[in-house]
């Protein structure tokens, strides 16, 4: 599903114009990115949570030029969904 989908199904099932809607679901990506980009999680109550995962230094093979190289340790955004999100997809 993409945006443009979440979109129009979010205008048909609330009423609200379509433009109102993108610039809702537009301001939450940004809400979310900003947070995680100061390192705060954001958690979503019965859907998941948007959190930080450090990932530690570690060496890496380039077997073309057969090197050695160093990633350097990272953070990346990750997404766990709730218990109840997860049942849902089960069934």
């Amino acid at each position: 599903m993409t945006k443009a989908e979440i979109v129009n199904e979010v205008a048909k099932s609330t009423g609200i114009e379509k433009n109102q809607v993108q610039a809702v679901v537009e301001a939450f990506m940004e809400t979310v990115k900003d947070s995680l980009a100061q390192g705060n999680p954001v958690y979503l109550r019965g859907f998941g949570s948007f959190i930080i995962k450090h990932r530690a230094q570690k060496a890496a093979r380039n077997i073309t030029k057969h090197t050695t190289l160093t990633i350097p340790a990272h953070d990346i955004p990750a997404f766990k969904p709730a218990k109840v999100f997860i049942a849902a997809v089960k069934k």
